[in-house]
């Protein structure tokens, strides 16, 4: 059965031979079906109770990528001190963190979880690496997840959000994450992936897939307080502005490894 899963992951990199494609004259590989083979692996995973050897696979995989932090230092300072965070990413980028994230798992983050299949990859991958997760999205079980986010906030001091996620539009903050930062009381800061070399998938976020021996900076931008009392116009213009800094700082990133147009 072990065998079967190396098999599929050998059928997965041949597909990565098979040519690159260019996007801004940057090459990222074949993104067409891309990924379908991700889905197909981690589905025969997750039937077959083979989720702690891809598990491993994945941080093997991770040890052959150089990981850069900018600003963490301040980050870790602020949880020490017994303040509160609300780490919030782009979707397109959840891949990318995973070899860096289990430097914050004794912190015991929640982080919400669409309750799809992909999901039940991405919550076990997250839960070995001692995060929790909360299962649901905007568009199941988003009230109650988000309520159970805010309780969690109550008793432990760091949270992990997707700006966009589980299906879009890619690009565009929901109002989950302002009500989020406004009942909780937490501030919002964001973190920026940005990789040297990369395969696009061909999804809805256009998902990067960090290509062995690449490069990989997380840089953690400045946290911005939420105010509890905050009328509709007021809530539109942070979810707004925050998502317009979270674009242009991201967007500046990547044009520093030569990126153009990812999100």
């Amino acid at each position: 059965m072990a065998m079967s899963l190396f098999q599929r992951i050998k059928s997965f990199l041949d597909t990565k031979k098979t040519g690159d494609v260019s996007v801004n004259g940057k090459s990222v590989g074949r993104s067409r079906k891309q990924s379908a083979p991700i889905k197909e692996l981690s589905r025969y995973a997750l039937q077959h109770n083979l989720m702690i050897i891809a598990y491993h696979l994945v941080r093997m995989y991770f040890l052959t990528i150089r990981i850069e932090s900018v600003n963490e230092e301040s980050v870790v300072q602020h949880l020490k001190n017994g303040e509160k965070l609300i780490a919030a990413l782009w979707h397109q980028r959840i891949i990318a963190v995973i070899g860096y994230a289990k430097r914050f798992g004794h912190y015991r983050p929640s982080v919400m979880i669409s309750k799809s299949r992909d999901g039940d990859l991405i919550a076990d991958i997250f839960s070995r690496m001692n995060f929790r997760p909360v299962r649901g999205s905007s568009s199941l079980n988003g009230k109650q997840a988000l309520a159970a986010m805010v309780d969690d906030l109550r008793d432990h001091p760091f949270a992990v959000h997707v700006l966009d996620g589980p299906k879009g539009p890619r690009g565009v903050v929901k109002s989950g994450l302002i009500v989020l930062a406004k009942q909780s009381g937490a501030p919002i800061i964001p973190v920026y992936i940005s990789t040297s070399r990369a395969w696009v998938l061909h999804s809805w976020d256009r998902c990067l897939v960090p290509k062995p021996f690449s490069k990989i900076v997380i840089r953690w931008g400045r946290p911005t307080a939420v105010p509890k009392e905050v009328d509709e116009h007021v809530f539109e213009e942070i979810r707004v502005g925050i998502e317009k800094q979270m674009l242009e700082n991201q967007r500046w990133d990547d044009c520093l490894f030569g990126w153009k147009e990812l999100i």
